[in-house]
């Protein structure tokens, strides 16, 4: 009798190739997805060395940090982002990898085109030169961001030389409230065990909350595993994920895909596996949240108030709780609600997807953004942007006085042309909320998308429980 086994250990298990001196190991990729960002030191290290790319058929690339999201016809006007993509598409086209042009319906963000198309698969393993590779871990899979180093292992190699994680359990139990969504049950879940509470671990997320979301709130909470310090989050593949990857481009057809499922149902952890580490957070006491500092950790709910420096003993944590606030322009006891904002972000790879678009525009049907703020809605890929003009978003969102654009990156990180000039103040729907993240001086309040539509029509932090959502 072998001894029970979590998800994580049969995946990397199954991939493993060698165990090398001290506590490393050599482990297979089964996919590796490629940036313009990370990838041109990489390509440059094969050129000096002479070497290929070992498996361009397990790799995929795609621009997305640095494209423009308001005319993409035109040349990228910033010299250091148009270099870097042209790079790219330079070094895709010698070494022979596939990659998604610019103009191709398919392209966007890589974690909302890779599970979209089918790349992403229950059972793999996955990486790519972005910290939020996590994402893809919602359909069962090992995925987790790489160094540029790293990333020229993987083109030479198809493998990588990795420690064995750590495991840790997430269970969410019990009924979520009105408004509360994945992005909140997340966000909760960083305040809750702190920015580094998973350094070293593997998250595995379980419970009625997880089993009870769709694949988007999945790779939502997924996504954003990273921000608690974990290597990679992971939720078991169920007949949700199935039903979402069946037909996809990529994905196994007919017969091959109804064998794929029966072995993908069995990468659940056995019943009696050991995690190293278990949390229960009881769902039904999750609020809207909003953060308040420069990380997620620094979250509370959209009816709290900002902390209070002096309350900590910790005189450390004091220090690092007074800089944030003096940084994001907030008195200690000051109420979130009611925070005048400058402008609004709806996307990402954290909420760029069309249940996200979807639910932005249940709120601000009718309605209109607040006189004087930029509100930005920009899909997380072409599929999705072409998803939402055909059920009508667009129109909602350009009614409402929304700028519509093209699939990207865009405003979550300040490396293109969607950026907060200094002082300014924005709700968004991405993943981070660091010192100059979409701007220098910019300050972020990370939210869900109905509490950032909210917001735009509202002008400042609103409670989403406080409007009514619009039938579509």
């Amino acid at each position: 009798m072998t001894a029970p086994k979590t998800m994580f250990a049969k995946i990397w298990d199954r991939h493993l190739i060698a165990d090398l001196p001290g506590d490393e190991r050599l482990i297979a990729i089964d996919l590796h997805l490629v940036n313009e960002v990370t990838s041109p030191q990489a390509f440059e290290g094969l050129r000096v060395a002479k070497r290929t790319v070992r498996h361009p058929e397990r790799t995929m690339a795609v621009a997305d940090h640095n494209v423009s999201t308001s005319e993409r016809r035109l040349t990228i006007a910033d010299p250091l982002s148009r270099v870097q993509v042209e790079t790219l598409e330079s070094n895709v086209r010698e070494f022979a990898v596939p990659y998604i042009p610019l103009l191709s319906r398919r392209q966007g963000i890589v974690h909302v085109v890779g599970p979209e198309l089918g790349l992403t698969a229950p059972g793999t393993t996955i990486v790519c030169g972005d910290s939020h590779t996590s994402t893809h871990g919602a359909f069962g899979a090992l995925a987790f961001g790489i160094g540029t180093s790293e990333v020229e292992h993987v083109l030479a190699t198809q493998t990588l030389v990795q420690k064995p994680s750590k495991t840790m359990l997430v269970r969410f139990e019990g009924s979520l409230g009105q408004g509360v969504t994945a992005k909140d049950v997340v966000l909760a879940m960083i305040g809750r065990i702190g920015s580094g509470g998973a350094t070293g671990y593997v998250i595995e997320y379980a419970g009625s909350v997880i089993r009870g979301l769709d694949m988007a709130g999945r790779m939502t909470v997924c996504n954003m595993s990273i921000e608690a310090g974990a290597r990679a989050g992971m939720i078991a593949p169920d007949e949700t994920t199935f039903a979402y990857l069946r037909k996809r481009p990529f994905a196994p057809k007919a017969q091959a895909f109804d064998e794929a499922a029966t072995e993908w149902r069995a990468l659940a952890s056995d019943a009696g596996a050991r995690f190293d580490r278990e949390v229960e957070v009881d769902a039904s006491v999750i609020a809207p949240m909003v953060t308040w500092g420069t990380t997620p950790e620094a979250v509370t709910t959209i009816a709290g108030r900002v902390p209070d420096p002096g309350d900590q003993q910790d005189p450390l944590r004091a220090a690092q709780m007074a800089a944030m606030l003096e940084y994001m322009g907030l008195n200690p006891g000051q109420r979130l609600a009611g925070l005048r904002l400058d402008a609004v972000f709806i996307g990402s790879c954290t909420n760029g997807r069309i249940e996200d678009l979807r639910a932005a525009a249940a709120v601000a049907k009718g309605r209109h953004v607040a006189y004087g703020l930029r509100a930005l809605v920009v899909p997380g890929s072409g599929a999705v942007k072409a998803e939402a003009e055909a059920e009508g978003l667009d129109r909602i969102f350009l009614d409402a006085g929304f700028e519509w654009r093209d699939a990207g990156c865009s405003m979550c990180v300040g490396m293109n042309a969607d950026r907060l000039r200094p002082g300014e103040r924005a709700a968004s729907t991405s993943n981070r909320n660091f010192e100059g993240r979409q701007g220098p001086g910019g300050r972020t309040h990370l939210v869900s998308p109905a509490m950032a539509a909210a917001a735009a029509i509202a002008g400042a932090l609103v409670d989403i429980r406080e409007f009514k959502e619009q039938s579509l």
